[in-house]
């Protein structure tokens, strides 16, 4: 009897210690609760870190003038798709925009637009600060010696611009200009290959933008601008007072190469990863999508307004 009693005073002894203050007991439920927990945190953690990734695009640093209508120009809002142009409160728009933006938009980068001069392009180029240059770039072997170029964007052939009342307004060939005052812009092969194609032609200095030259020719100040055919049929709408002369197709042209009229996009010499991408989805366009681009943009460009 004395070992019975003494068995039950242990056992509740036992009892009264494990209800004191000890650790809690693990059970099934509180370890699948636990390891819900777990998974779940991990899951969002994964979902975050890949959210992050799919957010980090490219970013493509695309040069231009902002100010060769229809190539490119520079206006105060988006309009019709306008891109901001970096460190400006401006937009930037016109045929070259929307080629990089097909460019940025097949490759999942994003657009940056970075105003320069013309002289300014391919020097940023070199020093690495843009990606490429799109700016109705005619692709010389002056410049191939300097720069990397895709396939050609645009094929631009030679016209003249004169006024209604010129004497030159019924030219019909490049030697009908003969002895004709002329300007065109810097740095292009209007200026340093064609004007000079004219009989005894009085050269003007050569203008820093297409504007400058439009306005040249407006004043009076020059009696012929050679230029190219998008340039050409922008001023127009702008100048009711202008005819453009286009000898293309004639034994009168301008004599020009491929490489003259051939408008391509440059980057740095070596950069084959960035040129495969773009010539990818130029080699998706053909001449008519350009064509219809090109038209696109000349009737929003600023001069039409």
């Amino acid at each position: 009897m004395k070992k019975i009693l003494a068995l039950a005073l242990s056992m509740m002894m036992l009892f009264a210690l494990c209800a004191c203050g000890g650790e809690p007991a693990v059970t099934t439920e509180s370890v699948e609760d636990t390891t819900a927990e777990v998974v779940d945190t991990t899951a969002a953690e994964t979902t975050a870190d890949v959210a992050d990734v799919e957010t980090e695009k490219k970013t493509f640093r695309v040069a231009m003038e902002c100010a060769y209508a229809p190539y490119n120009w520079a206006q105060d809002t988006d309009a019709n798709g306008a891109v901001a142009i970096a460190d400006t409160n401006m937009y930037a728009y016109g045929y070259d925009v929307i080629i990089a933006k097909k460019i940025a938009e097949a490759n999942n980068w994003e657009l940056e637009i970075v105003k320069l001069d013309w002289d300014s392009l391919i020097p940023a180029l070199q020093a690495g600060t843009v990606d490429a240059v799109i700016a109705g770039q005619s692709i010389t072997s002056d410049r191939l010696e300097q720069v990397d170029f895709s396939t050609p964007y645009y094929y631009a052939t030679i016209v003249t611009l004169v006024k209604n009342d010129s004497v030159y307004a019924n030219a019909k060939s490049v030697a009908d200009l003969k002895g004709a005052t002329g300007t065109s812009q810097l740095g292009t092969i209007w200026y340093d290959n064609c004007l000079g194609q004219i009989p005894e032609v009085n050269m003007l200095p050569a203008q820093e933008t297409a504007p400058a030259m439009l306005v040249a020719l407006n004043a009076g100040t020059c009696d012929v601008v050679v230029t190219d055919r998008p340039t050409g049929s922008a001023a127009l709408s702008a100048y009711d007072n202008f005819v453009m002369l286009d000898f293309y197709g004639t034994d009168g042209d301008y004599e020009v190469s491929d490489e003259d009229i051939n408008i391509g996009i440059s980057v740095q010499k070596g950069n084959t990863e960035l040129l495969d991408a773009i010539n990818a989805v130029l080699a998706e366009m053909t001449a008519t999508d350009y064509d219809e681009l090109m038209n696109e943009a000349i009737a929003v460009q600023p001069l039409a307004e």
